[in-house]
C-alpha cells in the first residue's frame, strides 16, 4: 500500500463528499419550496448530481479499482458540468444584494435575495466539483498508466491502494488481485519477478545467463566454480 496516494485520495474524496452534501441540502430546500409546479425541471435535476456523487462514493468503497473509479469520475463530472451550466443560465450575472422583491413558492414566497444567494452557492459549488472530478480523472489515468509502464500490467483492475503517488513506486501486488506468471521449480530455472528474472544458484557453482532466442526465456547454465 502506498501511503501518500491513499492519504491524498481520502482528502480529495472527503472534500468532494462534503461539497456534494451541501449542494444536496440546497437542492432539497429548493424542492421543498418550489415542487411540484415552480422551476420543476431544474429543481429535479439539481438533486441528481449530489445524489449520484454520494452513491458513487458508496460504490467505490465496494469496488476500489482504477477502471471503476475512472468511469464514475467521468459520469459524475459530466453531471456537475451540466448543473453548473444550468445554474449559470438560471441566475446569470444577477447581483443579489440590491434585490428587495419576493420569489413566489408553492407555499407562499421567499426573499429574492435569499433565493439568489442560494442559487449562487449552488452554481459555485457545482463548478468547483466539476473541476475536482476533472482533476480526479486526469490524476487517476496518469498514475494507473504509470503503474502499467512500471510493469504492473493488471494495474487497471488491482485495488486502488496499490497505485503510487507522484514520486512513489506502485505497491507490491497480492495474489488475489494481481495474477503472477507461474514459477518454475528446481535449480537454475528462472522465473519472472517484478519485470526481472531471479535465478537460484546451486552451491559451489557459477551462473551463466545467456539471452533467450527472439526475446524468449533466457538460458541459464551452472558451471562448477
Amino acid at each position: 500500500m502506498t501511503v501518500m496516494f491513499v492519504t491524498m485520495r481520502r482528502i480529495g474524496y472527503a472534500t468532494a463528499f462534503l461539497l456534494s452534501a451541501a449542494v444536496l441540502g440546497l437542492s432539497a430546500n429548493f424542492a421543498r419550496l418550489f415542487l411540484p409546479h415552480i422551476n420543476r425541471d431544474f429543481v429535479i435535476f439539481a438533486l441528481i448530481p449530489p445524489s449520484a456523487t454520494i452513491f458513487a462514493f458508496l460504490w467505490i468503497m465496494q469496488f476500489s479499482q482504477p477502471i471503476v473509479e475512472v468511469t464514475l469520475h467521468f459520469i459524475v463530472g459530466v453531471l456537475w458540468l451540466a448543473l453548473g451550466a444550468w445554474s449559470t443560465d438560471v441566475i446569470g450575472y444577477q447581483q443579489c444584494y440590491p434585490l428587495q422583491t419576493q420569489q413566489p413558492t408553492t407555499k407562499g414566497s421567499i426573499s429574492s435575495r435569499s433565493y439568489c444567494y442560494q442559487m449562487k452557492v449552488t452554481e459555485a459549488l457545482s463548478w468547483t466539483l466539476f473541476v475536482l472530478f476533472v482533476f480526479f480523472f486526469i490524476i487517476l489515468i496518469t498514475l494507473t498508466s504509470r503503474a502499467v509502464v512500471c510493469g504492473r500490467y493488471y494495474a487497471w483492475r488491482e485495488h486502488i491502494s496499490q497505485l503510487g503517488w507522484f514520486g512513489e513506486f506502485p505497491g507490491y501486488p497480492t495474489e488475489a488481485i494481481y495474477p503472477r506468471t507461474p514459477m518454475y521449480g528446481g535449480y537454475g530455472q528462472p522465473y519472472p519477478m517484478m519485470g526481472a528474472y531471479h535465478v537460484q544458484q546451486m552451491p559451489g557453482h557459477s551462473v551463466v545467463v545467456q539471452p533467450g532466442i527472439n526475446g524468449g526465456q533466457p538460458m541459464v547454465t551452472h558451471m562448477p566454480a
